[in-house]
């Protein structure tokens, strides 16, 4: 064996299977898909992970119980108050700001700021919720807190409904 047997046999590119072109193809009449059944006609769709060949699924045989609010579950940042001491005196301290000191890493729908440990520096700190305690050890500080405004609710349907039909068309019905 040499070099030149290496790649023998070997193709970079297999031509497409040309299905229905006559008997002489090997691939002609049924084009590959055998006689009658469920996959012979065309629009015919292999059965998906779910499907266990008509029986009753598992997702559908088991008792539903229960309720989850997982899909709209908030997630919160939390942040104590004694990590708030890396920021410079009179800054303002918001997500974007946490971010920026490595303090808030990942993606979340807000920030609460917890009440654990000791603050000595004055700051005003934006967050979406603050404990009584944090709250209260960062006005000692001599700093304020304010609150992110929450979304605004969506404006409903404002229209007004049918007046109702006089007493004299009701009764003649």
């Amino acid at each position: 064996m040499d070099l030149t047997e290496v790649s023998k046999g070997v193709h970079k590119r297999k031509p497409k299977k040309r299905v229905g072109r006559g008997i002489g193809s090997g691939h002609g009449k049924t084009g590959g898909r055998g006689m009658k059944g469920q996959y012979a006609s065309a629009g015919a769709r292999l059965a998906g992970l779910l499907f266990e060949g008509g029986q009753t699924p598992l997702f559908r045989r088991l008792p539903k119980r229960g309720f989850t609010n997982a899909a709209f579950r908030k997630h919160w940042a939390e942040v104590n108050v004694s990590a708030l001491g890396v920021f410079d005196a009179g800054a303002r301290v918001d997500m974007a700001a946490l971010k920026d000191k490595r303090l808030v890493v990942g993606t979340y729908d807000g920030v609460r700021v917890l009440g654990d440990g000791e603050l000595t520096v004055k700051l005003a700190v934006v967050a979406d919720h603050f404990t009584k305690s944090a709250k209260a050890k960062i006005e000692a500080a001599g700093g304020s807190t304010e609150l992110v405004p929450p979304p605004k609710k969506p404006v409903r349907n404002k229209m007004t409904p049918r007046p109702p039909k006089p007493e004299a068309e009701r009764s003649k019905k």
